[in-house]
């Protein structure tokens, strides 16, 4: 009896992850694994005016992580870029760290191999995404004490980052992986999908049947906030500079139309093709900021929502008498709660949503070319989704159900 209990358990965990080989009885606190040190990935200082440098990545050979009590041991198997990974890069990102405890990237799942004293040993085995955004529990206006909040990785004020091969953090800073999706696809949800349901669901609160604009299709929050008020029943309308990522959202993910918004008169185009029996804007969820208020104020029904979760095109943006008039309300929203991040998971597992992964290296932390070629399509806007380094092999990130370009 205990042979075949033994045997079924070494199975289980095998099947999670082929690195993992055996389970301690005695204990009942780890999972070991054959493995040489593990790496981390940090950015190295250099001169340079932010904006002007660009920061080298630098390997780093690091002992093994010991979790202390409440904390897990996670052995990763993917990870994935943000733009702020490129901002940081660029010194155009603040509170930036530069020490070889702060590894960089904030998504990426994993699996947890140990577990440090009085940890829920339920814990142990089970493959697991990292809360992204640290020191803001509930609160829906914002951070509870902003001089504790901030996104991980290559930050000053946490040394947690995902570009890691094993991380040792709190319990209650991990969130079981949604079953249906592949490592890959699970490490592209965090950051870009949290940032995406806190903008659209907190901010906004659309319903079945709004008019919702999502401008810059292809980067990964404006992605998923299409999957999610898709899933909602809006209708999603969508903008672009490339052609090809609006006939990608509208033929394969569920977008009513979209426009290019380096045509002149695109507000003027996107009005021309609402529906006739609801020829206005509910919400825009946007990440340009430039003059998306004076071009939404003639799509907006009165009362409508700008939810603005990024200001690429610059760090102001112009507020119109028109738009006071029309009772616009325009919202910042950054990251969002450990909450809102759990909401959203629970989502995702429901609604069974696939994040969009664009392109995958393979080779781990170690494969320094190949993440320098990932960081270069998100410098071009090549991407149509995330961009993610493979960690290790598994049956499922080989069959993949995510485009691997």
């Amino acid at each position: 009896m205990f042979h075949r209990f033994f045997v079924s358990c070494c199975i289980s965990v095998y099947h999670t992850t082929t690195h993992f080989i055996l389970f301690h009885f005695g204990l009942g606190r780890q999972l070991t694994t054959v493995k040489k040190m593990p790496y981390n990935l940090t950015v190295k200082k250099t001169e340079g005016k932010p904006g002007q440098v660009y920061y080298p990545l630098q390997l780093n050979e690091i002992p093994r992580p010991v979790p202390a009590a409440g904390h897990v041991l996670v052995r990763m198997s993917a990870a994935a870029l943000n733009h702020r990974d490129l901002f940081i890069r660029q010194h155009l990102y603040p509170g930036i760290s530069f020490e070889v405890d702060h590894p960089m990237l904030a998504d990426g799942c994993g699996t947890v191999i140990e577990l440090g004293p009085d940890t829920p040993s339920s814990l142990l085995g089970k493959r697991v995404l990292m809360t992204p955004s640290w020191g803001w529990d509930a609160d829906p206006r914002g951070p509870e004490d902003d001089r504790r909040h901030s996104v991980i990785g290559a930050t000053a004020m946490y040394p947690i980052g995902t570009a890691q091969d094993v991380i040792s953090l709190p319990a209650d800073e991990v969130v079981p992986a949604p079953e249906h999706l592949s490592n890959t696809e699970a490490a592209a949800l965090p950051l870009t999908g949290l940032t995406a349901w806190r903008a659209l669901v907190t901010k906004c609160d659309p319903q079945p049947g709004w008019n919702v604009l999502v401008t810059g299709i292809g980067g990964g929050v404006a992605l998923h906030a299409l999957q999610f008020a898709v899933a909602l029943g809006c209708n999603v309308f969508v903008t672009s500079s490339d052609q090809g990522k609006i006939d990608r959202a509208v033929g394969s993910m569920g977008a009513r139309a979209g426009v290019s918004y380096k045509s002149p008169d695109w507000d003027r185009q996107l009005r021309s093709i609402l529906p006739e029996d609801r020829q206005y804007l509910d919400c825009v969820v946007d990440g340009a900021g430039g003059d998306i208020v004076a071009r939404s104020v003639r799509l907006l029904r009165s009362g409508g929502t700008i939810a603005c979760y990024g200001m690429t095109l610059g760090p102001k943006m112009d507020w119109s008498v028109q738009a006071m008039l029309k009772n616009i309300e325009l919202k910042g929203s950054t990251m969002g709660s450990k909450k809102e991040f759990r909401d959203m998971v629970a989502f995702v597992r429901q609604h069974r949503i696939v994040p969009v992964v664009s392109r995958v290296v393979r080779g781990g932390l170690k494969n320094l070319e190949g993440i320098e070629g990932l960081f270069e399509d998100m410098k071009h806007a090549k991407q149509f989704g995330k961009l993610v380094i493979l960690m290790e092999e598994e049956e499922d990130e080989q069959e993949g159900s995510s485009p691997k370009l």
